[in-house]
């Protein structure tokens, strides 16, 4: 361990204990209000661009955070930036997969769009072999076939046309460019948690992604109406509630326990999707959902078996989209 990296360490981990019922309750909250989230920006996602959205929705949990902060008493703690430049890379990236993802999204399916963002711990296993040099052994190497099939099969219908002027497609390869680039947000958490306090990547992303979407104000930006403006605030404050709940939630149980109860989100869009927006998941894009969900499973009990945390990435990792 390098100098000063074991003091690093105490700061970044959190005081816990283990209330595993509360863990999961947190977390489905929190997978719930992301999909939610979610559903939001794609219903307004054809009266505001993209670049707006995000701006919304990193703007207006801005005060949540906050306020979380004053109340955990971490305000000044919570704030201190160790590394500047690497909240700026992970900004860049963050805000990136945002504005892909919120793209896609008004344009293929709220389930498809979920079960496309399930490649994301596939592809960070590849780019930490790449990147972090990490080894990559036969289950790890057989979780990834898996994936990489399973986007495969979710991808397929709309490659398969070879219409890249039909929107859906062009949805889809948005939603696998945004799934990436989380992937190298993932990477680039790793990094920062090493030095940085959980609060502090938190906070510091959604400030970057504020600044670096309004970069976008020249490319169309509308004067939305107020029902439209309503939902996009409301979007951002509940992407604050949830990224502090999923946060929260890795204080009382390990990331191996919670982690499946990710793929609930499927359960909330498929509702949601139905409900708000009349989508019917088909059968194939829910088995490759199903290929996807099987090589994360498998990675998530490799990473157990070897003993490896990745709690605190995983609990400031993408805010979702």
């Amino acid at each position: 361990m390098r100098p000063g990296q074991a003091g690093a360490r105490a700061l970044v981990t959190p005081a816990t204990s283990h209330r595993p019922l509360l863990a999961v309750c947190l977390k489905l909250s929190a997978v719930f209000l992301f999909i939610v989230m979610a559903a939001l920006i794609k219903a307004t996602s054809e009266m505001v661009p993209p670049g707006q959205a995000v701006f919304f929705r990193s703007f207006f949990a801005i005060p949540v955070i906050l306020v979380w902060l004053a109340m955990r008493g971490a305000l000044r703690d919570g704030l201190v930036a160790r590394s500047p430049l690497g909240h700026v890379w992970r900004g860049i990236l963050g805000t990136t997969g945002m504005g892909l993802s919120f793209a896609g999204l008004g344009l293929i399916p709220l389930p498809e769009a979920t079960a496309i963002g399930y490649a994301t711990p596939i592809f960070t296993v590849i780019l930490a072999a790449v990147i972090l040099g990490e080894r990559i052994r036969v289950i790890r190497i057989t979780a990834v076939g898996m994936g990489l099939m399973g986007v495969g099969v979710m991808l397929w219908p709309r490659l398969g046309a070879g219409d890249l002027q039909d929107g859906a497609t062009v949805g889809a390869l948005l939603i696998l460019a945004a799934t990436l680039a989380r992937s190298l947000v993932q990477i680039q958490v790793r990094r920062l948690v090493e030095t940085e306090h959980t609060a502090a990547i938190v906070f510091y992303f959604s400030l970057t992604a504020s600044a670096l979407s309004l970069l976008t104000a020249p490319l169309g930006w509308v004067v939305p109406g107020p029902e439209v403006a309503a939902l996009l605030i409301l979007a951002g404050v509940l992407g604050g509630v949830a990224q502090i709940l999923v946060t929260s939630s890795y204080r009382f149980a390990p990331a191996s326990l919670l982690a499946p109860y990710d793929y609930a989100s499927m359960i909330f869009a498929i509702l949601i999707g139905y409900v708000w927006f009349s989508e019917v998941p088909t059968a194939l894009m829910l088995s490759g959902a199903a290929l996807v969900v099987a090589g994360n499973i498998l990675v998530i009990w490799r990473e157990r078996q070897l003993g490896l945390d990745r709690a605190r990435a995983r609990s400031v990792s993408d805010p979702k989209a």
